[in-house]
């Protein structure tokens, strides 16, 4: 049965104005961003359809464009309507944590983080540059591939780091095979761009993996 052949009282849309959002249930409010079902399922079916087959919300947004596209039903309009909804959740994660101390929104830096390098599907290297303030100033994505300390050069980091007069960063790179425990190379690389850092009186503050849902912190390790 299609929403609108539903009572106006149990349509999600309607629902949500009359009581907000936070009155709804996961499927729904995806069934709400999806707007259309397809043929012989409701949009609030093909929510929890794409649900089911991923898991979870966290699931969902951390799957990569690839899978997202090869899930029945989910042709180029609904991906799309998907990716900009993902987009914006990063943009307003962005927006907190470069108005406010990084240090004090651990959680927010988590989540940007996780949104930004989850879904992808070969191993990226970013930097968050911080100002004095710990207020993150700029994201650069340096490097793509497998990490190994020759992939990643110090040279690079320090320069990239200067040109934004950073006076902080915190690391994060993300492990596509979903375990998110650092290898020996990722302990070493750490070591190195420390030290390199710690020349131009630049200081490392954390570095994340990242994989699927999970983040490790290589501070909260002691590994810094």
């Amino acid at each position: 049965m299609a929403i609108t052949d539903w009572p106006v009282q149990e349509r999600p849309r309607e629902r949500l104005l009359a009581f907000g959002a936070a009155s709804l249930a996961d499927a729904e409010l995806l069934a709400i961003l999806l707007r259309t079902g397809i043929k012989g399922k409701s949009a609030v079916d093909l929510a929890r359809q794409l649900l089911g087959r991923f898991g979870s919300v966290g699931g969902l947004l951390d799957a990569g464009s690839t899978n997202l596209a090869e899930t029945p039903g989910l042709g180029t309009a609904k991906l799309a309507q998907l990716q900009a909804a993902l987009e914006l959740a990063r943009r307003a994660l962005r927006e907190e944590i470069s108005s406010r101390n990084a240090l004090s929104s651990p959680r927010a830096v988590r989540d940007y983080l996780r949104l930004a390098l989850a879904g992808r599907e070969q191993e990226v290297f970013v930097v968050l540059l911080l100002d004095a303030q710990h207020r993150v100033i700029a994201h650069e994505e340096l490097f793509r591939g497998t990490l190994t300390q020759t992939s990643v050069y110090p040279r690079e980091v320090v320069k990239c780091s200067l040109r934004h007069n950073a006076a902080a960063v915190i690391f994060a790179h993300n492990h596509p095979s979903g375990v998110a425990e650092p290898s020996h190379a990722d302990e070493i690389l750490t070591r190195s761009l420390k030290s390199a850092l710690a020349l131009v009186d630049i200081q490392v503050l954390d570095h994340f993996i990242v994989a699927g849902s999970r983040t490790m912190s290589f501070a909260e390790r002691g590994l810094l």
